[in-house]
């Protein structure tokens, strides 16, 4: 049995979604739709989705971990006509749409991230305030983890990975550190990794540094900026003409990617120049020569009000982007 087989009834393994009405209200253009959360988790926003559409309405659930896909079966199985649900990151979305015979999408959800079953679970080594492997891994069928980068990446790979995806000014010390470290013995685990960045950091900044060495080499274990680049360009590709895309960011390089994408699909052309290709995903082209394929629908992104953030103080960080598909 798997060992998030339990009862999702339980208050202690739901995950909490985040601007679960404001994201719904953008959403759901039309409630005989056909809609697609990227991000389905433990079936927070998914419930909600597919709870508000009709008869003749579907729902496309995906994620990268199987066993919060299991769990997400079991909340929504009441929904199970309405339901297609899908094992795959990213980058495998319009493949899979297509698989399904489907031609276009009313409106996509993407809640990036990390899981609060991920965060709270030691043995998923996510988190620097628990002991546990060094893991890290969304989809456990991949093979690396957080313990092969840490090991085996170079001293200047590893410092490229803590100052690009964690901005962590500390990145060289950090990263000579471990190189120091792992000569010795191997770093298997979170709180040995901790161990490595507290003695390099003031003990005034360590939380925020430990916090950006994390999210750096998850982002590394997962390719999660790559994905999400592929990600939006699919959706966007495959979105109805008036249909919506929702992009829930927790963080700066979510913000930076979601942002520079949605102004240069507005503008109907190529992000600005110095716009790193690696995080696009696909071939850039001069402003001018493509027909603008969205419009941004609010001005700015929605943040959580204070009492979302009191209740849930996870949420604190998130940014709602909305962006709603022009006619062809």
């Amino acid at each position: 049995m798997n060992r998030w087989s339990i009862e999702i009834s339980d208050a202690k393994f739901r995950h909490q979604p985040v601007l679960l009405k404001e994201a719904l209200e953008n959403l759901l253009t039309s409630k005989s739709g056909i809609y697609f959360d990227a991000t389905t988790g433990t079936g927070g926003h998914a419930e909600a989705i597919v709870s508000q559409l009709e008869p003749d309405g579907k729902l496309i659930c995906i994620d990268r971990d199987e066993s919060l896909l299991e769990i997400a079966k079991k909340r929504l199985d009441k929904y199970k006509d309405k339901l297609k649900f899908g094992h795959l990151c990213f980058s495998q979305i319009k493949d899979f749409v297509l698989a399904l015979k489907i031609k276009e999408i009313s409106g996509f959800l993407f809640d990036l991230g990390v899981c609060s079953m991920h965060l709270d679970d030691p043995q998923r080594g996510f988190s620097f305030q628990s002991d546990g492997p060094l893991d890290m891994r969304m989809d456990l069928s991949q093979s690396k983890t957080a313990e092969f980068v840490v090991n085996q990446y170079s001293f200047s790979d590893l410092t490229k990975i803590l100052f690009e995806f964690g901005e962590e000014r500390f990145s060289k010390g950090i990263a000579r550190a471990i190189v120091k470290q792992r000569e010795k013995n191997k770093i298997s685990t979170t709180f040995e990794l901790r161990k490595l960045v507290e003695s390099k950091i003031n003990p005034r900044h360590r939380i925020k540094s430990l916090a950006r060495v994390f999210q750096a080499i998850r982002i590394e274990v997962n390719d999660e900026l790559e994905e999400l680049g592929k990600g939006l360009d699919q959706a966007t590709e495959l979105l109805a003409p008036g249909g919506r895309l929702c992009m829930i960011s927790y963080h700066s390089l979510e913000h930076r990617i979601i942002k520079e994408r949605i102004k240069r699909e507005v503008k109907g052309g190529a992000g600005p120049s110095d716009f790193p290709t690696s995080l696009c995903g696909r071939t850039l082209v001069p402003l001018g020569e493509a027909k603008a394929t969205l419009r941004m629908v609010t001005k700015k992104p929605i943040v959580p009000s204070a009492q979302e953030i009191k209740d849930n103080p996870r949420s604190r960080s998130a940014k709602l982007w909305i962006a709603e598909k022009l006619p062809s």
